[in-house]
């Protein structure tokens, strides 16, 4: 069986060194709140090229928290609209309404399955606060024509930046774009963790410390809360995980743009629709995900399984269509169920060799 994604395999590169970080957090004795997570988030600071970074417990509460964070502020109050892709996870969706904030679903692009950005202007209205944008499956969703209508229409922009660790815009880091960024660290994400955990970029001094204060507890000073915080922090061993992952990552992501590279040289079927970057520049995709699209999705997947091969649907249902959000089931959002229907992620990550896609790429191109 070729997996879709082998964290045994993919770890097993870095145990030794995984090994020896955990041995030293474990005779600390300090497993909170200490220099490792100092150590991380300066990292990913210096990486990203954010100035402030605050590790949290997820990627969702990293989402929540910005949102959070600018209603303490003042600069958002409960019933503000915040412009959102419709196609995402349903973690986009649950960081807004947890803060009582109304989702307004905009449509994909056909092409690149990111937000349609020449749609958001005509759902901006006077309650619009934020546009959250996804680097989905790890490709940039950005352009100038997002930044001019964050300043006409003075909102904020926040980047859902969960799949796109590295990726980059005109030489500017997706985590840096935007007024803040959520990220997720995850075990199966570009850069993942052991264990869950999130951070929050920022260049914004006020926002990064009331995001801190919110997830101690709502306190900046121990048994002093000045909010009715969350408890939501990145401990210890995955801080310094990460530290010591963070240090391969770009070789990581080099690695998944070979393998999308190979699989858009070779996959040649003419029932496939292969992925398209919005900009000629390698860097802007990291391929979190290497996502095919097929209308007859679900017979390819029956079939590549029969070979051997595990792939994964993402999403299979789109977030106005779940139980949770049925008060939102009537939107007519025909591209994003669309896409539901027919796309198929193919495996990906350092743990396939060549053997694996020909084997990958000749079942595609065999199937009948």
């Amino acid at each position: 069986m070729i997996k879709f994604l082998d964290l045994q395999k993919i770890n097993k590169q870095y145990a030794t060194e995984l090994k020896c970080v955990s041995d030293k957090i474990i005779d600390s004795g300090w497993y909170l709140l200490g220099e490792n997570l100092q150590n991380f988030e300066n990292q990913l600071s210096a990486y990203v090229g954010a100035k402030h970074s605050i590790g949290v417990g997820n990627g969702l509460d990293a989402l929540r928290l910005i949102l959070r964070a600018y209603i303490e502020m003042g600069f958002m109050h409960e019933g503000d609209e915040i412009i959102v892709p419709a196609n995402t996870y349903i973690a986009t969706i649950l960081a807004i309404t947890d803060n009582r904030l109304k989702p307004i679903f905009v449509e994909p692009d056909a092409q690149t399955y990111n937000l349609n950005i020449n749609s958001v202007e005509k759902n901006i209205s006077q309650r619009t606060k934020a546009i959250m944008v996804v680097h989905l499956y790890g490709l940039v969703c950005w352009n100038r024509q997002l930044v001019e209508l964050a300043k006409k229409y003075n909102f904020k922009i926040i980047e859902d930046n969960a799949q796109a660790i590295g990726a980059e815009w005109n030489s500017i880091k997706t985590g840096a774009l935007g007024d803040a960024a959520g990220f997720s660290f995850y075990p199966g994400k570009n850069l993942g963790a052991l264990g869950d955990s999130g951070a929050v970029t920022t260049n914004d001094k006020k926002l990064a410390e009331t995001i801190k204060a919110l997830g101690n507890y709502g306190s900046k000073e121990k048994y002093v809360h000045d909010f009715q915080g969350l408890n939501s922090r990145m401990d210890e061993i995955q801080a310094a995980f990460l530290a010591l992952k963070i240090n391969y990552l770009d070789t990581e992501n080099e690695k998944r743009r070979e393998i999308a590279q190979f699989y858009l040289n070779f996959i040649s079927h003419r029932e496939i629709k292969l992925p398209t970057l919005e900009s000629p520049n390698k860097k802007s995709h990291v391929y979190h995900l290497f996502v095919i699209r097929c209308k007859r999705r679900n017979e390819l997947q029956k079939y590549l399984l029969e070979k051997g091969i595990q792939t994964l649907i993402h999403y299979p249902v789109p977030p106005h269509k779940q139980k949770a959000y049925k008060e939102y089931s009537h939107l007519n959002l025909p591209v994003t169920e669309k896409l539901a229907e027919e796309l198929l992620s193919l495996p990906m990550g350092s743990h396939l060799d060549k053997k694996d896609l020909h084997v990958i790429v000749e079942a595609i191109n065999s199937f009948k």
